[in-house]
């Protein structure tokens, strides 16, 4: 949804820029990935909604939650967002911040799809061919889709690559369609 990246986007920065000046990026991802989970849990959701709830005692609500508690600076960010009905931006919030950390450490996320299981040396030797064509780190996640029928499908960013036999077979029917 556009419009929520777009209110979330100067909250996912400001956070970001706060968290490089603390050297605590790290921490921060991990921080707002737990509360974006916190926030996208029905139960706190429908809480959100109630226009009676006061920001402080929801702050509390969703300090309480965070394990290990929430620090002083990431208890005002969360005040902040509640003072302006924003605390369901959370989980947008949480992946643009993590999209500038990947960023800013010359990082991006790699998700492969493959029809069968990979091993460790084979998936290793395409995690470093491809580290290699796009010149920075990735991380490197795998799903197996067995609707592949065979081969990969690999998505950095918004780039696909498809090299499985489900996309050639489109291919072909493509070409034969014209």
């Amino acid at each position: 949804m556009a419009e929520l990246s777009t209110v979330a986007r100067p909250y996912a920065e400001a956070a970001f820029k706060l968290a490089q000046e603390e050297g605590s990026t790290a921490q921060w991802s991990d921080l707002l990935g737990n509360l974006a989970t916190i926030a996208a849990d029905p139960q706190v959701k429908s809480m959100l909604g109630d226009p009676a709830l006061q920001v402080g005692p929801l702050t509390e609500f969703i300090a309480a939650l965070v394990p290990g508690g929430l620090p002083d600076v990431a208890r005002r960010f969360v005040t902040a967002l509640a003072d302006n009905g924003r605390v369901e931006l959370l989980p947008e919030i949480a992946s643009q911040f993590h999209t500038l950390r990947n960023s800013a450490e010359g990082r991006a996320d790699l998700m492969i799809e493959s029809a069968f299981p990979l091993d460790g040396a084979s998936l290793a030797e395409l995690v470093t061919s491809l580290e290699k064509k796009f010149a920075r780190k990735l991380n490197a996640s795998v799903v197996i889709a067995p609707d592949l029928i065979g081969g990969v499908r690999i998505t950095i960013g918004d780039e696909v690559l498809d090299a499985s036999v489900r996309g050639r077979l489109a291919q072909m029917a493509t070409a034969l369609q014209s």
